[in-house]
């Protein structure tokens, strides 16, 4: 017999020289890959940035590892793996040899900043690392977490040293003062507080802020302290009495998600969330000096360049960009990194991939072969939900989830350009297909209804309507002739494309379905909740039910020749079955996050899924003979 099963040449990316790029592959699409993945499209989602110490490298906190550019070229040098989790922090020791990260997986790791080396794993948080922090002799690491504690670890050793407790909610970020005996934290508590760095004791606490507090920094000379608040401020301190110095007000979007000093301590730089702009303030009078203009709302990082010359912004959805902080012309970009991707599309000959982003509200194509970048398609300005290739692979279409976006765009795959726009009067549009002849798209709202629109007029034909919840799922049969819909009352609807009419319910789901397709053949159904199942599109009656996922499955499609059904699940993994017999044959692991979306290429060679880590894997599978 034959079977189907995972195969590939497992390909790692390990820089062994200084700020040399990776030497063993210099496609960094190929770096630090999973067993069995053969290509990885896309960076992740940014988390932090950092220089190193002199100002040659940036080291940027992902959701799936750490990637080290040339700070001057912007060319990839390494990505650090090892972390389960997103990275939510990253920083160099003082000298630069030795470089930090946390993460959501709870642990501290320690890296040879030039080979990329793992020294050390440091474990003790018990829940997500947001911040680490070298004091100036690089002798201890801080480190602050969700677990509402600071930790004080020997980088030498890794062991723990102390732990500071005080806060009652989740610390945002950590910083030494620039002589090294005090250590101040920004919690979601609405407070910051002062710590003595050698006892570990609680010396003063800030109060003043409305909300949750998400950033903290020390002036160059430490008698400051600036923190920053989901109320929009930025706050000033005199660190030696805690006494509220100055408040400013710039920001107008949800908060202030960054703030940092220059390095000759005149100027403060501000960043705001949703309000795509850079506050630059005189450090000592807090006047406004001058705003900069970012490409993105979701900045989430800022960072001065040793020199001061250049200050770097790090976005959610990416790029990171470089900009002179005197005249504020942008200088370049690190591209590459996207932000959460809810749906990803083969084109039918397999040569294009598009993928959906959650937080850049754009939508990206890709070159399958080579993962390079042909276009980012813009027009949504709110998060991208669902993708789709027509059957003919000229034109793709895309839709977001939104109550003030609730557009479908049709795109020239050729050019990238926009050529017709679908206007859907609903709250948000989570699933669209195409029909196979290409002349129908089925798009379903947050109203809980579907819509099938003309393609060649823009108009559309009718609404079906029946579910008692939202529809988060849509596909159509490979005849035409009937639509499948997947809703959060539990349920899978049929319906007639013709009429309109509702075929069948299938009903034996207890939690939300989140996904349904159809078998090649068209004979079966299969869908996605807390389990899998298979139905009988001709009786609506159960087949089986395929258990193993540890969380709701969020995706389901058949192979090609409908011999493997392939699962992607928010317990970050993805699950090939054997569509007949419903055994399990292979649990593919490697994203670090909830995997929204699987498809197969049209061969059935390649499985691709994209996550809410900012990736998307494609997998080989090749056909093994068992006897």
């Amino acid at each position: 017999m034959v079977n189907y099963i995972l195969y590939s040449v497992l390909i790692f990316g390990v820089s062994i020289f200084p700020l040399i790029p990776n030497t063993f592959a210099q496609d960094y699409t190929q770096w630090g890959l999973p067993a069995g993945a053969k290509t990885r499209l896309g960076k992740g989602s940014i988390r932090q940035i950092t220089y190193s110490p002199d100002g040659k490298r940036l080291a940027v906190a992902s959701s799936i590892g750490i990637w080290l550019y040339d700070a001057q070229t912007g060319k990839e040098l390494d990505l650090l793996t090892g972390h389960t989790s997103n990275v939510k922090s990253v920083a160099f020791s003082p000298d630069g040899f030795t470089l930090a990260s946390g993460s959501w997986d709870a642990t501290v790791r320690l890296w040879d900043a030039r080979t990329g080396t793992p020294l050390l794993t440091m474990k003790g948080h018990i829940f997500g690392v947001n911040s680490v922090v070298f004091s100036p002799d690089g002798k201890i690491l801080a480190s602050g977490s969700d677990d509402n504690t600071i930790r004080l670890w020997d980088v030498r050793t890794g062991i723990s040293l102390q732990t500071l407790a005080g806060h009652t909610q989740r610390i945002w970020s950590v910083v030494f003062s620039p002589d090294g005996k005090t250590l101040a934290s920004a919690s979601w508590d609405k407070t910051a507080r002062l710590w003595d760095a050698r006892t570990g004791k609680s010396l003063r606490t800030l109060t003043g802020h409305e909300k949750h507090l998400l950033a903290v920094a020390f002036s160059p000379d430490g008698k400051t302290i600036a923190s920053t608040s989901w109320d929009r401020t930025v706050r000033l301190w005199d660190t030696e009495t805690g006494a509220s110095l100055q408040t400013l007000k710039g920001h107008t979007g949800g908060g202030v998600i960054d703030v940092k000093y220059s390095p000759d301590g005149k100027t403060l730089a501000s960043a705001g969330v949703w309000d795509e702009r850079v506050c630059f303030w005189d450090a000592k009078t807090g006047e406004s000096q001058r705003i900069l203009k970012v490409h993105t709302e979701n900045t989430i990082s800022i960072v001065f360049s040793p020199d001061g010359q250049t200050i770097a912004t790090g976005c959610i959805g990416g790029p990171v960009c470089l900009w002179d902080v005197k005249t504020g012309e942008h200088l370049r970009e690190l591209t590459g990194h996207t932000g959460k991707i809810r749906s990803i599309a083969f084109s039918a000959d397999g040569s294009k991939l598009a993928s959906g982003g959650w937080q850049d509200h754009s939508v990206h194509l890709w070159e399958v072969e080579t993962g390079t970048p042909l276009h980012v398609l813009k027009g949504h300005t709110w998060e991208v939900s669902c993708v789709a290739f027509s059957p003919d692979g000229k034109t793709l279409a895309s839709a977001s989830y939104s109550d003030d976006d609730d557009t479908v765009f049709l795109w020239d795959v050729q050019t990238g350009t926009s050529i017709r726009t679908l206007k859907e009067d609903t709250d948000g549009i989570e699933s669209i297909a195409f029909s196979p002849d290409g002349k129908i798209l089925a798009s379903q709202g947050i109203d809980n209804s579907l819509l099938l629109w003309n393609l060649q007029t823009g108009t559309s034909i009718r609404t079906l309507t029946g579910h008692r919840d939202e529809i988060v799922s849509v596909v159509f049969s490979p005849d035409g002739k009937t639509l499948a819909s997947a809703s959060w009352d539990s349920t899978v609807r049929l319906w007639d494309v013709q009429t309109g009419t509702s075929i069948r319910e299938l009903t034996k789901h207890t939690e939300r379905v989140g996904s349904v397709a159809f078998s090649p053949d068209g004979k079966t159904i299969a869908s996605g909740s807390d389990t899998v199942r298979l139905w009988d599109v001709q009786t609506g009656t159960s087949i089986r039910e395929l258990m193993g996922h540890t969380n709701n499955v969020g995706s389901v499609v058949f192979s090609p020749d409908g011999k493997i059904l392939a699962s992607g699940s928010w317990d970050n993994t993805i699950r090939l079955w054997d569509a007949r017999t419903g055994t399990h044959l292979l649990t593919l692991t490697g994203h670090t996050d909830g995997v929204s979306s699987v498809v197969f290429s049209s061969d059935g060679k390649t499985l691709a899924s994209g996550s809410s880590d900012g990736t998307v894997l494609l997998w080989e599978l090749i056909p093994k003979r068992l006897d």
